[in-house]
């Protein structure tokens, strides 16, 4: 799944920008998945005092809830990147806010100051307020809308990569950086998205169904260690083959 970012300060564009990438992915028919990041203190995804509320306060960990038109899936915490991601699957994943996010970035801004701030290795390009008033930044392109919109998509399809793992430093850095560092490095051409060690050179890999779970270097060679040792205790078999563990439950 490849990712995109769209940062900025409050009342930059940044909506206007998402929801045309969105539209103009979806209309070129790519599966598009999206994350809005928001700030405001006064929002909740839940209302107290709501049945699903009343779920969650008895001790549920995520809730359903279904209704006629839509369905939503509530959580009693704020997901990371990484926890959100888990839930979904597309060809592109749009995410407005995030920062920190590990992705290629759109960045908007209302002044220069803000691109200034803002800006760094991970960024593809400008737009939001902004573009209406210079048509490039430290050689970056601005995409002004609608009339940019064709180009921005061409360098949304031709920059972005699939997500990174979004691993903790701490728990993997086998690449010798983090993974917005990665992202920024992919981004300047000084590394390519199959540098990753974590989850393109994994000599252990774990599907829960049928989804993948990336596992950091540690705990794959603890695993790794723990089964092969059971396994080499055993007679009558190859000590080079191959080793296939289903657990059914």
């Amino acid at each position: 799944m490849k990712a995109l970012g769209v940062i900025g300060y409050h009342r930059t564009g940044k909506t206007t920008v998402a929801t045309s990438i969105i539209k103009e992915l979806t209309r070129q028919g790519y599966n598009v998945c999206s994350i809005k990041d928001i700030h405001s203190e006064t929002y909740r995804s839940d209302t107290e005092g709501k049945n699903t509320f009343l779920h969650q306060e008895a001790g549920s960990k995520a809730v359903f809830a279904k209704g006629l038109y839509d369905s939503a899936l509530l959580f009693p915490k704020s997901l990371n990147l990484a926890e959100m991601v888990y839930f979904l699957n597309a060809d592109y994943l749009i995410i407005e806010g995030l920062q920190n996010a590990p992705v290629p970035k759109i960045v908007c801004a209302e002044n220069t100051s803000q691109l200034e701030e803002l800006v760094d290795d991970t960024c593809i390009g400008i737009s939001g307020i902004i573009a209406s008033q210079r048509e490039s930044f430290q050689g970056l392109p601005v995409f002004s809308l609608p009339d940019d919109l064709a180009v921005l998509i061409s360098t949304v399809q031709e920059k972005s990569f699939d997500l990174l793992p979004v691993a903790e430093p701490e728990c993997c850095s086998e690449c010798g950086k983090d993974c917005y560092t990665m992202a920024g490095d992919i981004v300047q051409g000084r590394a390519k998205r199959s540098d990753c060690v974590l989850d393109n050179k994994a000599e252990l890999k774990l599907w829960v169904g049928e989804r993948e779970i990336v596992i950091v270097p540690f705990v794959q060679k603890l695993l790794q260690d723990i089964v092969c040792s059971f396994v080499n205790n055993l007679k009558d078999i190859d000590p080079a083959g191959k080793i296939k563990l289903e657990i059914k439950r």
